[in-house]
């Protein structure tokens, strides 16, 4: 995949113990293949995120894992259980992954369409309101 990567972004991940730069750069790969016109950036001073016509998702190395916050508004289907945390949040769920875990890159790309999808259609806020008739 051709994508311009952010040197922040870049930075970001190099910094990181090698496991975890392992699961950060496969899930940028995933995220760049949902669509061609991703971009990155760094938003609050140093978290790289993901972004096409509005936030896609994050990356934030823990101590024993990497979240991937899915900016979805909770409205994307997860039929595969691939949603660890965040399920009530009214912005972003968690996508966790721990060292030597295999990502369910069919899921996770999914995700990412939809989101994206959903993002070229207003966003899951207008969406959400929609759906609620308002």
């Amino acid at each position: 995949m051709t994508y311009t990567a952010e040197p922040r972004v870049d930075a970001y991940i190099d910094a990181l113990p090698e496991w975890q730069q392992a699961i950060c750069r496969e899930v940028r790969e995933l995220v760049h293949a949902a669509d061609p016109e991703v971009t990155e950036t760094i938003k609050r001073t140093r978290q790289p995120y993901f972004v096409l016509a509005g936030n896609i998702c994050a990356l934030l190395a823990a101590k024993d894992h990497v979240n991937v916050f899915v900016y979805d508004g909770g409205i994307v289907p997860d039929p595969e259980g691939i949603i660890t945390a965040g399920h009530d949040n009214k912005t972003a769920r968690t996508v966790a992954f721990r060292r030597d875990e295999t990502i369910n890159a069919p899921a996770l790309t999914e995700m990412f369409r939809r989101i994206i999808a959903n993002n070229r259609a207003g966003g899951w806020r207008k969406i959400k309101r929609e759906q609620a008739g308002t």
